[in-house]
């Protein structure tokens, strides 16, 4: 859960909207927490994107496996295999609405968001 911590901490250093964490381990065997955050321009996602990955790079010593989505921009994916980092335009977040989706799943909010 350590990475999931650093990234979310990374982004809502970047001023990411209600970043919050969900705990999957007790619900999917495969993942063990979804982060989930929001900016409110291209330039904002994009930066909390790179503030996640050097954050996680520097910390935990893992970059994602892959990234998805970095070209349109409302919603990237970083993939970490054990975690996953959703960077959403809050247009998008609203739409897509993935804490309703896993709402039997535990939640965290990060301080700064």
């Amino acid at each position: 859960m350590v990475l999931a911590e650093v990234a979310a901490n990374a982004a809502a250093s970047k001023l990411g909207n209600n970043t919050i964490i969900l705990e999957l381990h007790d619900l999917l065997s495969v993942i063990d927490a979804f982060v989930v955050t929001s900016g409110s321009n291209a330039r904002q996602v994009d930066a909390m994107v790179d503030a996640v990955e050097a954050a996680t790079k520097a910390t935990c010593g893992r970059g994602p496996i892959r990234i998805e989505g970095r070209d349109d921009g409302t919603w990237v994916l970083m993939d970490y295999g054990d975690v996953l980092v959703h960077v959403f335009m809050e247009e998008t977040r609203a739409f897509y609405d993935l804490e309703h989706l896993w709402s039997g799943a535990p939640r965290r909010s990060v301080d700064g968001s």
